[in-house]
C-alpha cells in the first residue's frame, strides 16, 4: 500500500500539486472557527459571528460553481490568482477594520466566500493529464485527496489555535489567509496548471448541470453532507450530556481517523467494475455504519470506535463520485462539474446542521444521530432510484482506438481529453 503511495508522489508535479491545493484550501477550511475566535475577541457577539461564518458559507457555495465554470473557459490561472488574492485581501481587511461595522463586515465575508478559488475542482481537472491518463494512478490520486482532505479538517484548527496562543485572533485570520494564497499561487503558476485547457464546450445556460448523472449524484451527496453535518452537532450534544467538551473532540477525530484509514486501504488498489455501480455499495455502507451510532453507548471509547467505523466507507465513497463525475460530466465542463459536488456536499452538511438542532432537542443525541443514519439512507435510496440514469455512459471494458467511451465524445482511456494539458 506505502509502496504505491510513493510512486504516486514521486511523480512529476504530483506532491506540489497536492500540497498546495491543500494549502489553498485552508482557508476555506477553518474559516467559520477563525471568524468565530475573531469576532469574540472583538467583543461581538455570537450571533455575528455566525451571521459572518453563514454569509461567507452562502458565498462560497455560490462562487465555486461559478468560478469553474470560468476556470473552463478561460484556464487555471487567469481565474485562480486574482480570485485568491481578492479573497485573501478580504479576509485581510475584515482582520484589520474588526467588526465595528457589522454591514461591512458582512460585506468582505461575502466578497472572501464568493472569490475562494476552485481549487478542489481545479486539482481533479488536472490529475489525468499529470498521471499521463493511467486510471489506477488518476483514482489512487482521487483517494489520496479525499484522505488528505481529513488531515485539513483535523489539523486546521490546530493551526488556528496555535497562532491564537502565540499572536492573537486577528494574526490568526491574516496567517492562515496567507497561507491559502500562497498554495494557490503555486498551483496556479504551476506547469500543468499553466498548460491545462479544457475542451469546447456546447453553449449552454445550465453548463455541467444538463447532466442528468451529474443530478443524480449530487442528489445523493446532498444527503451524505446532511449525515455529517448532523453527526458534527450530535457529537457536540454527546460530549455535553457527559459534561466533557473533549469528548466532541474525540468522537469527530474517530470519524477522520476511519476516512483516513478507509481511504489509504481504497485507494491501495485498483477496483474492477462500474465505479457507478461500486459508488452506490460504499454509500450502502457508509449508511450502514451510521446506524450503530444511534445507540450511543455510555462508555465513551466504544462510542468513538464506532466513530471510526462510520467515517471508514467515507473517503472512498468520494474517491468514486470524483471518478463517476468525470466520466458524466458535459464535454468542456469538468471543473464546473467537481465544484457543484464540493458546493452541493457543503450545503447538505449546512441542512444537517440546522435540521439536527430541533431534533436533539426534542430526543436527545440519540435522535440526532438516527437523523444522520436516515439521512445516509436517503443518500442511497436517491443513487439507487437514479440508478438508470447513473448507469455507465458507455461499456469500459472494450478499448477500440479512436471510439469513445462516455457520452462525452471522449476517446479511450476512459479520462476525457478535455483533461489534457
Amino acid at each position: 500500500m506505502a509502496t504505491g503511495y510513493l510512486d504516486l508522489l514521486r511523480a512529476p508535479h504530483v506532491a506540489r500539486l497536492l500540497g498546495s491545493t491543500l494549502l489553498g484550501r485552508l482557508p476555506n477550511g477553518v474559516a467559520s472557527l477563525a471568524v468565530l475566535l475573531f469576532v469574540r475577541a472583538e467583543g461581538g457577539s455570537y450571533g455575528l459571528a455566525g451571521a459572518l461564518a453563514a454569509g461567507y458559507g452562502v458565498a462560497t457555495a455560490v462562487g465555486q460553481p461559478l468560478l469553474g465554470r470560468l476556470v473552463d473557459l478561460y484556464g487555471q490561472p487567469r481565474i485562480l490568482l486574482p480570485a485568491a488574492l481578492c479573497s485573501t485581501t478580504a479576509m485581510g481587511s475584515l482582520a484589520v477594520a474588526g467588526v465595528g461595522s457589522p454591514a461591512l463586515a458582512l460585506t468582505l465575508m461575502l466578497l472572501a466566500g464568493l472569490t475562494t478559488p476552485p481549487l478542489e475542482g481545479a486539482l481533479r481537472a488536472l490529475w489525468p493529464s499529470v498521471l499521463d491518463h493511467r486510471e489506477d494512478r488518476v483514482h489512487r490520486a482521487y483517494a489520496l485527496e479525499a484522505v488528505a482532505q481529513e488531515v485539513i479538517f483535523a489539523g486546521g484548527p490546530l493551526v488556528v489555535m496555535l497562532c491564537v496562543a502565540q499572536w492573537s485572533e486577528g494574526a490568526a485570520l491574516l496567517i492562515v489567509n496567507g497561507a491559502g494564497l500562497l498554495g494557490a499561487l503555486s498551483v496556479a503558476l504551476s506547469g500543468p496548471s499553466r498548460r491545462w485547457r479544457s475542451a469546447p464546450r456546447e453553449a449552454h445556460w445550465l453548463g455541467a448541470l444538463r447532466s442528468r448523472g451529474l443530478l443524480a449524484l449530487l442528489g445523493g451527496f446532498f444527503f451524505v453532507g446532511g449525515a455529517l453535518g448532523a453527526i458534527a452537532v450530535a457529537a457536540v450534544a454527546y460530549a455535553d450530556a457527559r459534561g466533557n467538551e473533549l469528548v466532541a473532540t474525540y468522537l469527530h477525530s474517530g470519524l477522520g481517523v476511519g476516512a483516513l484509514l478507509g481511504g489509504l486501504a481504497y485507494g491501495a488498489r485498483q477496483w474492477p467494475g462500474e465505479p457507478e455501480r461500486r459508488l452506490r455499495l460504499l454509500v450502502a455502507a457508509l449508511a450502514v455504519c451510521y446506524l450503530p451510532l444511534a445507540l450511543v453507548p455510555s462508555g465513551v471509547v466504544v462510542m468513538t470506535l464506532l466513530s471510526v467505523l462510520a467515517g471508514v466507507f467515507l473517503a472512498p465513497a468520494l474517491a468514486c463520485a470524483f471518478v463517476v463525475i468525470d466520466r458524466h460530466a458535459p464535454r468542456g465542463t469538468v471543473t464546473e462539474a467537481f465544484s457543484w459536488l464540493v458546493t452541493t456536499f457543503g450545503v447538505g452538511a449546512a441542512m444537517g446542521t440546522g435540521a439536527v438542532g430541533p431534533v436533539i432537542e426534542r430526543g436527545g443525541e440519540g435522535a440526532g444521530y438516527v437523523l444522520s443514519g436516515v439521512a445516509g439512507l436517503l443518500a442511497l435510496a436517491v443513487l439507487w432510484l437514479t440508478r438508470n440514469v447513473l448507469a455507465s455512459p458507455h461499456p469500459v471494458t472494450v478499448a477500440v482506438t479512436g471510439s469513445e467511451n462516455d457520452r462525452n465524445a471522449a476517446p479511450e482511456p476512459r479520462f476525457r481529453t478535455e483533461d489534457r494539458a
